[in-house]
């Protein structure tokens, strides 16, 4: 008798990609051997935001009420918060916070494709980027990051503000939006919502909370291009931005290392181990909604979207090739950001196309943008 022929997996349960897969990096890509070139071409790469930003500090009290230590240890004190800010004060507020590894800097693309209209204000958290550290890892929680926000945008004497929030950060403006409606006047979601599943939780954070270190160029690039399948289709430009303010030189170590407290990552690891549901607090916002969607999110699921839709006025933009979370550089994607914040978008919902890359050495004419209706 004749073998039966394998059954072939239906179509519509196939992955759409294997776990590996990782979209082709664009543009012109640095082969880098010593970190004389990566430094070289990071000075050549970064020169472009010379003189465009601030940067600033401010001191955030940490509160009695949100402490764990022993209670007789317990009293308020300050912490030193770095933060950028580009445009004119005297323009509408736009207050920038990212994910959990994130730094202020990463938001450099598009604070200086706002700062036309608006003035905009990225944050480093505390343990992270140029801020500093916190006296106890269980200092560094949820509340303790809706608190700094709202003690910034007490710092910055300018409520309300509009408030984007990347991730983790997007966590923290669903809360603030919630708990201090008078603070927000618009909330932009970057590939997040109200509810984050616990496995992906869980295996974000055993990723994290680690020390590394990178004795070679290569190993630096290898290891942020490893989330190129996450940020999309960014080129190498994009990617020197966004490694080497998230690093610094560690003589001690002999080579770079993350820019960040490793006990605030251990914190969010053990946080991490169930799902984040804040569907009490969605209810609670009133003020106008863009989410940013990555289409191949697996934090941002599509149940997640079709339930923040419901009896909320939410608009949608789906970024293609992308997962968690889009590094919001591309000309494209801020451009709609922007137009949505002057009022100028008619649809609720559309896809929007990659633009040309930014380190493209030729003068061509700019890409015409096409937004899509979806449903």
């Amino acid at each position: 008798m004749a073998a039966r022929a394998p059954h072939s997996q239906p179509e519509s349960r196939r992955k759409r990609h294997e776990p590996d897969w990782e979209p082709p990096i664009p543009g012109r890509r640095r082969l880098l051997k010593t970190w004389d070139e990566y430094m070289a071409m990071a000075k050549r790469v970064i020169e472009r935001f010379d003189h465009q930003f601030d940067l600033r500090h401010f001191d955030y009290v940490h509160p009695v009420r949100l402490q764990r230590c022993a209670q007789r240890f317990r009293k308020p004190y300050p912490v030193k918060v770095a933060y950028t800010e580009w445009g004119d004060p005297a323009n509408p507020t736009v207050v920038c916070v990212g994910g959990v590894a994130n730094t202020a800097m990463r938001f450099n693309y598009l604070a200086s494709d706002l700062e036309s209209h608006f003035r905009v204000v990225c944050m480093d958290w505390v343990g992270r980027g140029r801020s500093g550290w916190m006296a106890d890892q269980r200092d560094y929680s949820l509340a303790t990051y809706v608190e700094q926000v709202r003690q910034l945008i007490d710092h910055l004497g300018c409520g309300p503000v509009i408030l984007l929030g990347s991730s983790m950060g997007g966590s923290a403006a669903i809360e603030l939006a919630a708990r201090h409606p008078k603070l927000v006047s618009r909330l932009i979601l970057n590939d997040i919502g109200p509810f984050i599943p616990k496995a992906r939780r869980k295996r974000r954070s055993a990723t994290l909370a680690r020390h590394y270190v990178f004795r070679e160029p290569s190993d630096l690039l290898r290891k942020i291009g490893a989330s190129q399948k996450n940020d999309g289709p960014v080129s190498d430009d994009i990617r020197f931005n966004v490694t080497f303010h998230q690093t610094k030189w560690s003589d001690e170590e002999g080579g770079r290392v993350y820019r960040h407290d490793v006990r605030a990552l251990q914190a969010y690891r053990e946080d991490a181990q169930e799902s984040l549901d804040q569907w009490l607090l969605w209810k609670r916002v009133r003020c106008p909604v863009l989410l940013i969607h990555g289409l191949m999110s697996d934090a941002l699921l599509a149940p997640t979207i079709r339930r923040m839709k419901q009896n909320h006025s939410v608009t949608v933009m789906h970024v293609p090739d992308t997962g968690h979370t889009p590094v919001l550089s591309d000309r494209n994607q801020n451009w709609f950001i922007h137009e949505w914040l002057m009022g100028r978008t008619q649809s609720r919902e559309w896809t929007v196309l990659h633009a040309r890359l930014r380190d493209d050495p030729v003068a061509k004419p700019p890409v015409r943008l096409v937004a899509s209706r979806r449903g």
